[in-house]
């Protein structure tokens, strides 16, 4: 219960109105109306007016808060009181704790909504510290997404950042045991165990110096996960044993339910079911108060595994869906994924097997989400068993029709084997030539890697940017020569590190496009105004295109559509949502049109070649393959009502799934 309704509801009140269902209605009409929750007390508004004052560093901030971080209101009182005041320390550590909390509800989009605005103010105003938590933070929701290669990203960038300091801070080492401990876990879920319990015995030595009984707890509960997944119970056991102990220390109820569950598995393994059912039934009554659904749903699913087996149909029937049902409504694949695979053991014990084909697709299709693995053989088994209950005469003609196959197959053993080695030389020959298709695929796509560099590092745009800002110098505006040097430095470096990759967040694009567009409007004098507008369904962070694609589409507008255009000049960026998995980025400017800007470009005894467009169109061919998809580039022109032309728009329609 949260301090401010501590200081209001007397206890002895609250127990009795919970017996009430009028009391517990007045109760939850008052704190619908604020009247009970968003009380602050007048102690904590003090150690915000502290803080404020005293700027204090991470670790001074956290220990300050630590106790208070999971009260949402007071949370949101020091984000109003931090904004109020500029202090972006405290709008960081406010939002992300507030983030956490999300999180611990299974509400990860307001969690990495609210942990993205906090590394975005830190990362302006460089607080390192503040910044690294919140990477950490972002890995961390991503990783109960299951999104293994974004919180990767974030986690790595996180430990990167913060060994980069020679002697880091209390917080900083904090820090980066939760970089190590979250890189062990995604590699816990690629099932590199080794790697994984590398990683989390670093952490562990890390947390034992610093005292950290908590990132104790959670280090032996990763290496006991690992344990287990490579058949090692009993030494499993024991380090979920250990890290139950370190929870019971602290009296964290979260890490309780967690540890138990572990513990139930293994006894499951170890064909102990109603131990298992004994330790996690009231395990999942804490799990429910928590009303996380990241360890409410395992609870769930764990316990019905020990119902089954334990020949409690009905009951562990009731759970596994019920486990199902709170991991889709959270989206933990995962934990559906596991309970699509219990439910289809389930129904093949009770002989429905149309059933247990569904939730073996389900199960398969979500393994394969996150990690991308083959599961045919098991597919094609429950097929087998579904078919053979709707059609057994048949299959004992075919058995009888597989046996004198098998007789004849043994008279023609030469004939078999010649024809083995016949095929083997013909996918020996296919495997060579697939290889140089491949190789040559490859090198096409280096090529256009190397070309769309190129491109992008255009010695005319890097002359003039470069004679701009010494245009600055040279008029002694050194605040707009360091603002413009920047912006180009930051662009030379985002280009170069995007050019080694194949893919990249839409949001990264955008974030280029943007410095190359505030670049190049020094030399049309700031005249153009340019906008990016996203609708409010596209996630930027989540859509992956190529690399660099849009810069080439926008040069064109500016030096063939605007570059000769006397008056107004815009140029619009609009990124929205197709159909089929598509989505679809405008840019759209009001220039002279095709026709004139061609007849202006023939008048021209320089000519720009615009070869960057060709390049974007086959590398977009090629990103679109590996979509089994195809893209589009479509040219309008515009015009207006006098019909006079009136600009250009390009629309790309690009795959993302």
């Amino acid at each position: 219960m949260r301090s401010g309704i501590k200081q209001l509801v007397p206890i002895g009140f609250f127990l009795v109105f919970t017996k009430s269902k009028l009391y517990w209605s007045i109760f939850l009409f008052l704190v619908s109306y604020g009247c009970i929750s968003q009380y602050v007390p007048a102690s904590f508004k003090n150690t915000i007016d502290n803080v404020l004052q005293s700027d204090p560093s991470y670790t001074e901030i956290h220990t300050l808060l630590r106790s208070h971080r999971n009260d949402t209101v007071l949370m949101r009182h020091l984000l109003n009181s931090a904004s109020e005041n500029g202090y972006i320390k405290g709008q960081a550590y406010a939002l992300n704790q507030l983030g956490r909390r999300y999180r611990n509800l299974s509400q990860y989009t307001k969690a990495i909504a609210l942990h993205q605005k906090a590394l975005d103010l830190v990362v302006e105003s460089k607080h390192l510290e503040f910044e690294v938590s919140s990477l950490n933070m972002l890995g961390v929701a991503y990783r109960r997404t299951s999104s293994i290669r974004t919180a990767m990203d974030y986690n790595q960038r996180a430990l990167e950042l913060a060994e980069t300091v020679e002697n880091p801070s209390l917080g900083l080492k904090r820090n980066i045991n939760v970089s190590l401990n979250c890189i062990g876990n995604l590699y816990q879920l690629l099932k590199q165990y080794d790697q994984a319990i590398e990683h989390f015995e670093r952490s562990l030595r890390l947390e034992t110096e610093l005292g950290n009984i908590l990132g104790l707890a959670v280090n032996y509960q990763n290496i006991g996960e690992c344990l287990e997944e490579k058949g090692q119970l009993d030494k499993a056991l024991q380090n979920y044993r250990t890290s139950l102990s370190h929870n019971e220390t602290i009296d964290n109820d979260m890490g309780r339910v967690i540890c138990k569950n572990s513990i139930a598995q293994i006894y499951i393994k170890q064909d102990k079911s109603e131990e298992a059912i004994a330790l996690l039934e009231p395990t999942l009554a804490v799990a429910q108060q928590l009303g996380d659904g990241f360890l409410l749903s395992p609870a769930r699913i764990t316990l019905g595994w020990a119902q089954l087996l334990a020949g409690k149909i009905k009951d562990a029937k009731e759970n596994m869906l019920l486990g199902l049902q709170i991991a889709e409504k959270y989206n933990l694949r995962r934990e559906s994924a596991q309970a699509s695979h219990l439910l289809s053991e389930l129904f093949q014990q009770t002989r429905d097997y149309r059933q247990a084909l569904n939730y073996k697709i389900k199960a398969e299709n979500l393994d394969n989400e996150i990690l991308n693995e083959s599961t045919v053989r098991y597919v094609n088994d429950v097929i087998f068993r579904y078919d053979s209950e709707k059609k057994g005469n048949q299959i004992e003609v075919l058995a009888k029709e597989n046996e004198i196959v098998r007789l004849k197959l043994r008279k023609n053993n030469q004939t078999l084997l010649a024809s083995g080695i016949a095929l083997a030389l013909l996918a020996g020959i296919f495997y060579i030539l697939y290889r140089q298709y491949q190789l040559k695929n490859e090198k096409k796509l280096l090529t256009l890697e190397q070309s769309m560099l190129r491109s992008q590092m255009n010695p005319h745009f890097l002359f003039n940017s470069l004679n701009s800002i010494k245009l600055y110098i040279i008029n002694n505006e050194q605040k707009n020569a360091v603002h413009y040097l920047n912006k180009f430095s930051k662009l030379i470096r985002k280009i170069l590190e995007a050019s080694s990759l194949k893919e990249i967040p839409l949001a990264e694009e955008l974030e280029t496009v943007e410095l190359y567009m505030n670049i190049e409007n020094i030399r049309f004098s700031n005249e153009i105004d340019f906008k990016i507008i996203v609708d409010g369904d596209i996630d930027v962070h989540q859509v992956k295109i190529p690399s660099l694609i849009l810069q080439p589409f926008l040069e064109n507008a500016l030096w063939h559509g605007l570059s000769s255009k006397e008056g107004e000049k815009k140029i619009g960026l609009h990124i929205s949502k197709g159909k089929d998995g598509f989505v679809h980025i405008a840019i759209m400017d009001n220039g002279v049109g095709r026709d004139a800007a061609e007849k202006i470009k023939e008048g021209k005894v320089l000519k720009r070649k615009s070869v960057g467009i060709d390049i974007t169109k086959e590398r977009l061919a090629n990103f679109s393959r590996d979509y089994q998809n195809s893209f589009e580039v479509e040219i309008i022109d515009l015009f207006d009502e006098n019909g006079k032309p009136s600009g250009t728009k390009v629309i790309l329609h690009i795959p993302t799934v």
